[in-house]
């Protein structure tokens, strides 16, 4: 099992509606990609940050690096509105 986060500074958002915008297109393609739970878990009222919460449940190692690689690659998809300043993962295991 994975859980971590995503902190995000939206540089052109200009309003709550710009910023869900962003945030809820983000949250989508990484849903319809793999059966993560994500969800905005910070900075509500702020318009120019986000923090998103990811879990997911994986086998192996290489189901946890293709779950991080494919969530850094839909915020770089949006590199002209987004930067990214954090994303930290831990994995829980079961011994």
């Amino acid at each position: 099992m994975i859980y971590g986060v995503i902190d995000l500074r939206l540089l052109y958002s200009g309003s709550l509606k710009d910023k869900r915008k962003i945030v809820q297109a983000i949250i989508a393609r990484n849903r319809s990609k793999y059966n993560i739970s994500i969800t905005e878990v910070d900075y509500h009222d702020l318009w120019q940050r986000s923090l998103i919460g990811f879990t997911a449940v994986v086998n192996n190692t290489s189901g946890i690096d293709a779950v991080i690689s494919t969530i850094e690659k839909s915020v770089y998809s949006f590199d002209d509105e987004v930067e990214l300043l954090l994303i930290d993962h831990q994995i829980i295991t079961y011994e």
